[in-house]
Order: structure tokens, then sequence, then C-alpha cells
């Protein structure tokens, strides 16, 4: 598959501020207490499930990677930009961080247990999000679940300079019902989903963030049933 043009200029930008983003986000995660509730919620339907690893989507230092290894998930990340990933691996080097596109996986079809894909899709063209959830749908293993996180709304920003670099970067941001939506039209089944409001760092210019459980139907392969 053909690269997508606006890849390009993500990795490039996380190339320019991989190290200082890395000193910034896993901070911000911490004090998520939502956010990281809905992961715990998710690690436990992997686990249960029991139906493959989990990858995390766009996993820039690899925190998220981290946190669902600390529940006993076999997790490891996968992010677009390679000075990203070397820094994830210099922090966690007890865990798997690859370089890739969630646009174009080099994955198995059904292979993966859980996705999760924290802020990751906020870069992508809202056009070109069929394409990202279509290769959701075709890695995730029958049973399967993802996890998104996104800033919830509906604008557009494009930056010119960010964590103490100039560079260009386009953010988006989505109407929870409008991501539901597009999850449904690629396959997946959403079961749940959570909206909180902007803690007090946040606010004013990130406004309310979204969390969306779904799962991809079928009888997973990991079922104690299918096992017997």
């Amino acid at each position: 598959m053909t690269e997508l043009a606006y890849l390009a200029t993500v990795r490039e930008s996380y190339d320019t501020v991989a190290v200082d983003y890395a000193k910034l986000v896993p901070p911000a995660f911490e004090d998520d207490l939502y956010g990281r509730a809905m992961i715990s919620a998710f690690a436990e339907l992997t686990q249960v499930v029991d139906a493959g690893p989990v990858a995390d989507l766009g996993c820039g230092p690899g925190h998220v990677t981290a946190h669902l290894h600390s529940f006993g998930v076999t997790a490891f990340g996968i992010d677009l930009s390679p000075e990203t990933v070397a820094v994830a691996r210099r922090t966690h080097p007890d865990l798997q961080f690859d370089e890739g596109s969630m646009t174009d996986l080099d994955l198995a079809d059904g292979t993966l247990g859980g996705i999760v894909a924290w802020y990751s899709t906020v870069h992508t063209p809202p056009e070109l999000l069929p394409v990202v959830f279509a290769e959701f749908h075709r890695v995730l293993a029958p049973g399967g679940h993802l996890l998104i996180a996104f800033k919830a709304g509906d604008k557009h920003r494009h930056l010119e300079n960010a964590y103490g670099h100039e560079l260009s970067l386009d953010v988006y941001w989505m109407s929870p019902d409008r991501i539901a939506g597009l999850l449904s039209q690629s396959g997946l089944v959403v079961d749940a989903r959570l909206i909180r409001e902007p803690t007090e760092t946040e606010k004013p210019r990130q406004g309310q963030q979204a969390y969306l459980l779904a799962r991809k139907p079928g009888k997973p392969v990991g079922d104690l049933e299918a096992r017997a």
C-alpha cells in the first residue's frame, strides 16, 4: 500500500519532539483517572477473552503499553516515528516497540486480542478514518476489543509549534457519535463510551475527552467452549 501523504508530516513532527513529548505526556496520563479506568476495564476484557496480544497503536513513549503490562496484559507498541520508538525502547527496555503505521499494519489477519489507540487517531484526516478502522477490524481476532481515546468535539487546528519545537501538525476533534458510527461501519460493535470534562490543566483549549470501547463480533478462539 502506498503511504498516505499526511503520515510523512506526522512522522517528521514526532521525530522532532520525541524527547520533550516523552517528558510531558506520561504525567498527564497519570492525572487522567477516568481514562485509566477505561484501560483497566479494557485489560480485564482482553484477559477474559484471551484471543491474542494487545497492540498499543501510536504508542508514543510507551507509557500506555507499560500500563497495560502492569495488569499482566501481553502488550507491545507500534509507532510511526522512529525517534519516538527509540525513546520508548530506552524507557521500557523489557517491552517490545516497533515502527509502523496504523493505516497498513505488518500484522496477520485476526491475530490481536486487543488494540489501544490512545489519542493516536487525532492527526488522521476524518475522511481517512475508515482506512484506519478497517485495519483495526482486519487485525483483531473475533471477540477482540478496541479502546480508542480522542478529543471530543468538531474542530480542526493546525499547529506550527508544540512541545518547544517548530513543526507542522493537524489536530482533529471528533464527535463521539461520529467515531462510533465509523467504527460500526467498519464492522466493530461499540459497547461502552465515557466522555469527561477537561481537567484544570487542559482548559480552555482541550475541551471534552472521549473513550470508546468496541469489539469485533464473533466467537473468540480463547473462549473456554471453543477450547473444549
